[in-house]
């Protein structure tokens, strides 16, 4: 049997990681972090691997980096996988 993973909105991703809704929607914007799908309301939905990457983001902006070193960090590092 197949397992259904969950999907998360905006809001559930505000209150697990403690990033501001204006900051996640930044990251989305620039494509730190991408939606896995869209619901039917238009609304953006996560899988779970977005926390870790958004933990990921927080380490790397903690020890200086910018958003675009960010970014070429982790694309990078996923093409490495």
């Amino acid at each position: 049997m197949r397992r259904i993973k969950k999907l998360y909105q905006i809001g559930e991703l505000m209150e697990y990681s403690k990033f501001s809704r204006q900051m996640l929607n930044h990251y989305t914007e620039i494509g730190l972090i991408k939606p896995r799908k869209y619901s039917s309301a238009g609304h953006r939905l996560y899988n779970e691997e977005v926390f870790a990457r958004l933990s990921k983001i927080a380490k790397l902006k903690q020890k200086g980096y910018t958003l675009k070193e960010i970014e070429s960090l982790l694309n990078r590092r996923g093409k490495s996988n």
